[in-house]
C-alpha cells in the first residue's frame, strides 16, 4: 500500500480522503512549523513526498528535497488546492507507475 508524506500547511482538510481515492492508503503530515520535525527526516516507509509550496519556506523545501534525494524517494510540488495536487501526482507517469508497483507488491 503506497504511503505519502505531505509537507506544509497546518491542516490537510479532506486531502487525505482525496489522496486515498487516487491510491495513497497512508498519508502522513509534517506541517513544518517545528524545526525538530525536519531533523527526524522522512520516515522509511514513505513511498513519495508531496511539498505544498504555498505553505512552506524555502529552507524547509531545500532540506526535504535533499532528504528525499538521499533516500531515493520521489518528491512532488504543488499548491494546496486539490486540483494542483492531483495534477502534480496524476499527470506524472512516475507516480502512476509507483502506485501500480507498490499496490501489486502489497507494500
Amino acid at each position: 500500500m503506497p504511503s505519502i508524506l505531505v509537507v506544509g500547511a497546518d491542516h490537510l482538510g479532506n486531502m487525505p480522503d482525496h489522496l486515498a481515492e487516487i491510491g495513497f492508503n497512508e498519508v502522513m503530515h509534517m506541517s513544518g512549523r517545528k524545526c525538530q520535525m525536519v531533523r527526524k527526516g522522512i520516515p522509511d516507509k514513505v513511498d513519495a513526498v508531496l511539498v505544498l509550496t504555498d505553505y512552506v519556506n524555502h529552507n524547509l523545501t531545500k532540506v526535504i528535497k535533499q532528504q528525499a534525494k538521499d533516500q531515493e524517494v520521489p518528491i512532488y510540488y504543488a499548491k494546496r488546492s486539490w486540483c494542483s495536487v492531483k495534477k502534480a501526482l496524476c499527470d506524472c507517469t512516475d507516480t502512476c507507475e509507483l502506485l501500480q508497483q507498490r499496490g501489486s507488491r502489497g507494500h
